[in-house]
């Protein structure tokens, strides 16, 4: 069964099928090809030039110093922002010509393709990470675990000294991560001892390798060329998300990884009871990690419910994951789930749900109540699932992956707090997926939402000069919204039209 999403291919086969390619153009995709790789790599280019250029507008301050071979070029705000602007737009054009390349029949040699997408997720991994300053709120968390503070209850300003003092944003805000993440960031500043420098050196290599052990379960979960491909342009090689989440040392890989790793558990086999108890531990694991990355849990659940009608499989699922949930919380205590609570009335502001509400009363002014919007955006949620859920293309999984993505897909356009990082989980499952137009949709929402985000810091923190604030008050507060909107009009779009019919070759 495919949906409307789906988009046949008139000379190469879908990544499915294993057909190769037409050979009747064979210069049909070259250019095509040539363009795409030349975007990803100059993209590539300017991110790495950021990282090693030394403190900037993009890239914040640690304690000790950066990495011995960093150079300290001390880039100013306009050039440190322009070209990691450049890097967004011209890495998310590459991925977007490579993709209309594969489509229309290139196949490379995926190994080499792999193996040069390890090769930068090791660079980003050791350099000092840029775009945000997320990485020193982990450091932090960390610090107090280990210190013996509870990070559930302990912000950065009642930490104090060099881990508390080089926390940028929500200083005043204990954490809000799961306790599987809580023991990495405690671990990694065991390592570190008293270097916030060390400390986020080692969160951000395991950060890298968190994001490795991703790409290689999506290449070696087939032998089909084309669905190896297919992983390695929407992820391995990916220049936005290679940005964000390694070069960016962002935690979401992590639940992002526990994600793949459940769904591609259950869909290797026949769903055996240890087969779906295993995979109910590790949903319950992403669960520990980032509520969200739970969400995979129920393309499972549905496949158990809906189409086995098997209860017993279905409670060993449920019991699975509660297994690891409970364990989990059950160290940490409720206090864990505080400030979850607390984030649940956020609004981001480069969201949809900011012309309604949020910060300023909106865009439009109409300051409607954050209850209001929460069961708007739910209201979405179930409508965008029930879309998705019947336009998403279909594979030979028994629909497990079409529903796990309509899942995610769905509570990324639909939350009220979006970040272009969170982005990564929708990537993921899509690699999974055949082709469909919902890869266009996504690689655009990404990049609108990595440019509104340059950079992601505080102004003042960040350095930006008085004529660069419109950024944040202007872009990002007052333009992404309507872009925002506009975006999930295309996702609605996308799945309500009907699939294009091509002649056959």
């Amino acid at each position: 069964m495919r949906g409307s999403g789906a988009v046949p291919e008139p000379t190469a086969a879908s990544p499915a099928s294993g057909r190769a390619a037409e050979p009747a153009a064979p210069d049909r995709h070259r250019g095509w090809a040539a363009t795409g790789l030349a975007g990803i790599g100059l993209s590539l280019a300017a991110f790495l030039w950021l990282a090693l250029a030394g403190p900037s507008a993009v890239q914040p301050r640690l304690p000790g110093g950066g990495a011995p071979w960093m150079f300290h070029v001390d880039p100013s705000p306009y050039l440190a922002i322009s070209l990691m602007a450049a890097g967004i737009v011209v890495g998310a054009a590459g991925t977007g010509c490579c993709l209309v390349a594969a489509r229309r029949g290139w196949r490379p040699r995926t190994a080499w393709l792999l193996g040069a997408g390890i090769a930068v997720a090791a660079l980003f991994a050791v350099t000092p990470p840029v775009g945000s300053s997320d990485h020193l709120n982990y450091a932090a968390y960390g610090h107090m675990a280990v210190e013996g503070l509870n990070p559930y209850t302990t912000t950065a300003e009642e930490l104090g000294g060099p881990f508390g003092g080089a926390v940028e944003e929500w200083r005043t805000t204990p954490s809000i991560y799961g306790p599987i993440l809580t023991w990495i960031q405690s671990g990694a500043a065991w390592i570190g001892g008293e270097s916030v420098r060390t400390t986020v050196f080692v969160l951000s290599l395991l950060n890298g390798v968190a994001f490795v052990l991703v790409g290689l379960v999506l290449y070696l979960r087939t032998r089909d060329e084309g669905a190896r491909l297919r992983g390695l342009l929407l992820w391995t090689v990916n220049p936005l998300l290679l940005f964000q989440l390694v070069s960016g040392a962002h935690n979401d890989v992590w639940g992002i990884a526990a994600a793949v790793l459940a769904l591609t558990v259950f869909t290797r086999g026949a769903a055996t009871l240890w087969r779906t108890f295993g995979t109910g531990l590790i949903v319950g694991a992403a669960v520990a990690i980032k509520l969200p990355a739970g969400l995979v849990g129920g393309g499972p659940a549905w496949h158990l419910l809906r189409s086995a009608r098997d209860l017993r499989g279905t409670a060993v699922l449920f019991g699975g994951a509660g297994l690891t949930f409970g364990v989990a919380y059950g160290i940490v205590g409720l206090k864990g789930f505080d400030q979850v609570r607390h984030a649940s009335d956020f609004i981001s502001l480069a969201n949809v749900w900011h012309l309604f509400g949020g910060a300023g009363g909106g865009v439009l002014g109409m300051d409607l109540p954050k209850p209001l919007i929460s069961i708007l955006s739910l209201c979405l949620l179930l409508y965008l699932v029930r879309l998705l859920s019947r336009a998403l293309p279909s594979g030979d999984d028994r629909d497990v992956l079409r529903v796990a993505a309509a899942l995610v897909l769905a509570w990324l356009f639909a939350a009220t707090y979006a970040l272009p990082w969170y982005d990564g989980l929708g990537w993921a499952l899509l690699a999974l997926l055949p082709w469909s137009r919902f890869d266009g949709v996504l690689l655009l929402r990404t990049s609108l939402l990595s440019l509104a985000y340059l950079p992601a810091r505080a102004p003042l923190k960040a350095g930006l000069p008085d004529d660069l604030h419109w950024l944040v008050t202007g872009l990002r507060a007052s333009v992404m919204p309507l872009v925002s909107a506009a975006v999930l009009a295309l996702l609605i779009w996308t799945c309500l039209r009907p699939p294009r019919r091509v002649p056959a070759p």
